[in-house]
C-alpha cells in the first residue's frame, strides 16, 4: 500500500494559526478520504512558518467496490412511484430484482458502485479542502480567486511505495501539483523534488529546515539554556512563549545579548513583560540576585558575524522600548510616593458598566464589604477597607495603560512604594486571584477580604441587572467569579453567609440605579390591588443600614408608565407582606446563591463527591455557608461509602416510604414522640435504645459542626433498624402499636434528615 505526502507551501503563517492549521488539514484529509472508502494505517501533520505538511502511512491503492441493495416500490406500484425509484438508483425496469414478501412482490435494485483509483479520489479531497480550509483570516492575491492566509506558492502532493512514486495531478487555480519544495528562504531557497515522506523531512533538514514544531522548541530551549549557563545565569521558563517562537522560524539560532545598566533597576516582571510583548525575547535572570539581567533571541539564519549584527540591532530596539518603561516607572513611582488620590480621582471618570457606575463606585462598594467582610476572615477592617480603596489605583498609570496585564502586580509596587503595609500592597496584586481553575488562591486576611468582595459585588451587580450566563455565554465572566468565591472560602475554610451579603449589595446596587433613573422591571405579571394584572415596577429608595427593607413597590401598566410615588405601597407594611415574593433583592439573593450551588457541584463533582449527595446537603438550613456545606458533603459522602452508610440509607428509605404511605392512607401526620412502653419485641426496644443514644451523640456533634461525628452516630443505627425490620411488622392490628411503630419511624426519618435530606439521595 502507498504512502501520501502533502506539502502546502506558502509565504509566512502566522505562528499563533500554525498548528490549528495543521491540525485541520489531517483532519479535513483524512475525513474525507476515509468518507470515500480510502483508509489508511496512520497520519501525523507539520507546520513550518512556510508550510502546512500531512503524511499518511498505508493508503489503499483503490476505494473498495461496494454494492448497496436498496428496497424500492410493489411491483404492481404505479408507473410513476417504479420510474422515480429507477432514477433514484440510476438503473432500468430490467435490472431491478422482484422478491416475494408477506406485503406482496416488491422489487429490489443492487447497486454496485466500482472502486476508485486513490490519486482521483485525494485529488478531489485535497481541491476541496484548499478551497475551503477554515483559516480565521484569509486574503486573495493576483487576479484569482484563490483564497489563503498568505499566498499560495505550491502543491507537493506523491504517493509513494517500494516502486518509487507517483504526483496526483490536480490543478488549484493554476498551481499545479509537483513533487518538488523549497529549503530554507535564505540558505537554501533552491527547489529540489522529493521521493518519500523520509527523504522529504531529509532533504528538508540538509536546506535547513527544521519540520517538526516540537524539535524546533526543544532545539531553542536546549541551546538557550545552555548559552545562558555558559554565562552563570538561566532563562526565565515560558511554554506559550516558546511556542510561538518555535512558529517564527525554521532554522532557529539562539543568540544572547544584555539589557543595559540604565534599565536594572526596572522591576523584573517589567522588563520580562516588555521584552516578550515587544520583542518575543526570552528573559535571563541572575539566580543569585533574581535580576533580569539579558535575553535570548531566536535569529532564523546563520551569518558570518555569528549573529553580532543581529543582537546589536535587537540591543538597539530593546534600549528604546525599556526607555520607555523606564520612564513610564519613574513618572508612577513619583505620584505614587506623593498622592495616590490622583488616580483614584482619575477612575470616577472610567465606567465600570453604564448600569453599575464607574470604577470609583465599584471602589466605594467594595471598600464598604471588605471592611464588613473583615472580621470574618481575620483581617483588620481598616486595612482591609484601604486596600479596597487601593486595589485598582495602578488601572490610572502610565505602566498599566501600556501593559494592561500588569495591573495589580503594579499596584502592589506603588503601594508598597507610598510607605504602606506589606498586606495592603499584596492585596493589589491577589484580589484578582484565582483566575483560573488551577491558579492559587489568596490565603492572607486582607487580600482574602478585598478578593471575595470584589467578586461578590460583580456577582450581585450583573444579577442585579439582570446580566446573567446563559448556556455558553458569559461575557462578564460570572461563573469564573462564583467559582473564585467558592474555592476562596473553601481554601481559607471560611464560614460566611453569602445570602445576606448577596441581598444588602443588591439593595445598594438598586439604590445607585435608582439614582441614575434606570427603572427596574420584573419580567412577568401580577395582580396590583385594583385585581387587574399589571406589570411590578420596583424603584429601590434610599437604604439605611438597620431598617427591615424599607424599598416600595410601583405599579405600572406598561413599561413606559410609572405610578406617582403617593400610590406606591412599602414592602415591609404588614397588610402587603404577601407582596414580598415580588421584592427583586430576595429574589436576586435566592437567584445568586442556586447560581453558586450550581457551580459548587460542578466543582465538587471534579472530585468525587456525587451531586445528590450534594442536593442532598444543600437541601438542608444554612445552605448559604458553603463551607457548612461541603463539610456536611463530605462527611455524608465518606459515610455512604460504608456498608452500615450504605445499609442505613436503604433502612431509611424503607422507614420514610412506610411512613409516607401511611399518612397519605390514614390522613393524619405520625409526628408525635413514640413511647417504649408500647414496644412488644426486644428488637423494637432495642432501637428505641439505639435511637436514644444517637439523638444524644448527634445534637452537640451537629452543634460544634462536627458533621463526620453526626455521620458515624447516624450510621450506627443500621444493625438495629434491620433487625427492627427483619422481625417487627410495623402495620400491627392493634392500632396503638400501630401508631406507636410509625411514630417511631417519624422520629427515625426526622432524626436521618437533621443531618442531611437523605431523600434525595439515589439508590
Amino acid at each position: 500500500m502507498p504512502d501520501l505526502l502533502i506539502e502546502l507551501f506558502s509565504e509566512e503563517i502566522p505562528a499563533r494559526m500554525q498548528r490549528r492549521a495543521a491540525q485541520d488539514l489531517k483532519k479535513r484529509i483524512t475525513d474525507g478520504l476515509v468518507e470515500a472508502g480510502l483508509t489508511y494505517a496512520s497520519a501525523a501533520e507539520f507546520s513550518t512558518p512556510r508550510r502546512l505538511t500531512l503524511t499518511l502511512d498505508g493508503v489503499l491503492a483503490a476505494s473498495p467496490t461496494t454494492v448497496e441493495e436498496r428496497k424500492g416500490p410493489r411491483a404492481d406500484a404505479p408507473n410513476k412511484a417504479i420510474d422515480g425509484f429507477l432514477r433514484g438508483a440510476g438503473l432500468t425496469r430490467d435490472q431491478l430484482e422482484e422478491r416475494d414478501t408477506p406485503k406482496g412482490a416488491v422489487l429490489f435494485a443492487r447497486i454496485e458502485k466500482p472502486g476508485r483509483p486513490a490519486s482521483e479520489i485525494i485529488a478531489e479531497v485535497l481541491e476541496a479542502t484548499i478551497r475551503n480550509f477554515p483559516w480565521p483570516k484569509s486574503m486573495r492575491w493576483g487576479a484569482g480567486t484563490l483564497r489563503w492566509v498568505r499566498p499560495l506558492h505550491s502543491i507537493l502532493c506523491i504517493l509513494s511505495d517500494e516502486a518509487g512514486h507517483d504526483i496526483v495531478p490536480l490543478n488549484v487555480d493554476g498551481i499545479l501539483t509537483s513533487d518538488t519544495t523549497a529549503g530554507h528562504r535564505f540558505l537554501a531557497p533552491k527547489r529540489f523534488a522529493v521521493a518519500s515522506f523520509e527523504d522529504y523531512a531529509a532533504k528538508l533538514k540538509r536546506a535547513s529546515v527544521v519540520l517538526d514544531p516540537a524539535e524546533r522548541e526543544q532545539s531553542i530551549w536546549h541551546d538557550a539554556t545552555n548559552t545562558a549557563f555558559a554565562n552563570g545565569l538561566e532563562v526565565v521558563e515560558d511554554a506559550g512563549l516558546l511556542a510561538e517562537v518555535a512558529g517564527l522560524v525554521e532554522w532557529p539560532v539562539v543568540l544572547m545579548g544584555k539589557i543595559g545598566e540604565d534599565f536594572l533597576g526596572l522591576p523584573s516582571e517589567v522588563l520580562q513583560t516588555s521584552m516578550k510583548e515587544h520583542q518575543k525575547f526570552f528573559s535571563v535572570r541572575n539566580p543569585k540576585t533574581g535580576r533580569i539581567e539579558g535575553f535570548i533571541t531566536v535569529a532564523n539564519t546563520e551569518t558570518a558575524d555569528h549573529g553580532a549584527t543581529i543582537l546589536a540591532g535587537n540591543e538597539k530596539v530593546l534600549s528604546a522600548r525599556l526607555a520607555d518603561a523606564k520612564f513610564f516607572w519613574d513618572n508612577d513611582l513619583r505620584i505614587a510616593q506623593s498622592d495616590m488620590s490622583v488616580w483614584l480621582k482619575a477612575l470616577e471618570n472610567v465606567t465600570f458598566h453604564n448600569k453599575l457606575g464607574s470604577q470609583a463606585d465599584l471602589i466605594e462598594r467594595v471598600a464598604v464589604l471588605s471592611r464588613e467582610l473583615a472580621p470574618l476572615v481575620g483581617a483588620d477592617p481598616d486595612e482591609a477597607e484601604e486596600a479596597a480603596r487601593l486595589a485598582k489605583a495602578d488601572l490610572s498609570s502610565e505602566m498599566v495603560y501600556e501593559f494592561p496585564e500588569l495591573q495589580g502586580l503594579m499596584g502592589r509596587y506603588y503601594i508598597k512604594a507610598s510607605g504602606r503595609s506589606d498586606a495592603i500592597a499584596a492585596a493589589a496584586q491577589e484580589h484578582y486571584a484565582p483566575l483560573g481553575p488551577s491558579d492559587d488562591v489568596p490565603t492572607a486576611p486582607v487580600s482574602v477580604a478585598v478578593a471575595l468582595a470584589e467578586k461578590i459585588d460583580k456577582l450581585t451587580g450583573f444579577w442585579t441587572i439582570d446580566e446573567k450566563p446563559t448556556g455558553s455565554k458569559d461575557p462578564y465572566a460570572l461563573r469564573r467569579a462564583a467559582l473564585g468565591v467558592i474555592r476562596i472560602i473553601l481554601d481559607n475554610d471560611l464560614y460566611i453567609f453569602l445570602q445576606e451579603k448577596f441581598y444588602l449589595l443588591v439593595v445598594s446596587q438598586y439604590d445607585v440605579m435608582a439614582q441614575k433613573n434606570h427603572v427596574l422591571k420584573l419580567q412577568e405579571e401580577i395582580y396590583s390591588p385594583d385585581g387587574s394584572p399589571k406589570k411590578l415596577v420596583w424603584i429601590a429608595d434610599k437604604y439605611e443600614s438597620g431598617t427591615e427593607v424599607g424599598q416600595y413597590l410601583f405599579w405600572a401598566n406598561s413599561d413606559s408608565e410609572r405610578d406617582t410615588r403617593q400610590d406606591a405601597e412599602k414592602i415591609n407594611d404588614p397588610d402587603r407582606s404577601s407582596l414580598c415574593i415580588g421584592l427583586v433583592p430576595c429574589m436576586a439573593a435566592d437567584g445568586l446563591v442556586s447560581f453558586l450551588h450550581d457551580r459548587l457541584k460542578v466543582y465538587l463533582r471534579d472530585q468525587g463527591i456525587r451531586h445528590d449527595i450534594i442536593d442532598a446537603c444543600i437541601a438542608m438550613p444554612g445552605n448559604d455557608d458553603l463551607a457548612l456545606l461541603v463539610k456536611r458533603a463530605r462527611a455524608l459522602s465518606e459515610t455512604l461509602k460504608t456498608d452500615d452508610g450504605e445499609n442505613l440509607l436503604q433502612a431509611f428509605k424503607r422507614a420514610n416510604n412506610i411512613l409516607t404511605q401511611a399518612e397519605e392512607a390514614d390522613g393524619v401526620e405520625y409526628s408525635y414522640g413514640a413511647d417504649v412502653k408500647f414496644a412488644e419485641t426486644e428488637e423494637e426496644r432495642a432501637l428505641f435504645a439505639a435511637l436514644e443514644g444517637a439523638e444524644a451523640a448527634i445534637k452537640p456533634a451537629m452543634e460544634a459542626l462536627d458533621f463526620t461525628t453526626a455521620m458515624s452516630a447516624l450510621a450506627a443505627l443500621r444493625t438495629p433498624l434491620d433487625a427492627f425490620f427483619e422481625t417487627v411488622q410495623v402495620n400491627s392490628d392493634n392500632g396503638a402499636v400501630r401508631r406507636n411503630r410509625l411514630n417511631l419511624l417519624s422520629q427515625i426519618t426526622k432524626l436521618c434528615t437533621s443531618v442531611a435530606d437523605l431523600r434525595r439521595i439515589e439508590g
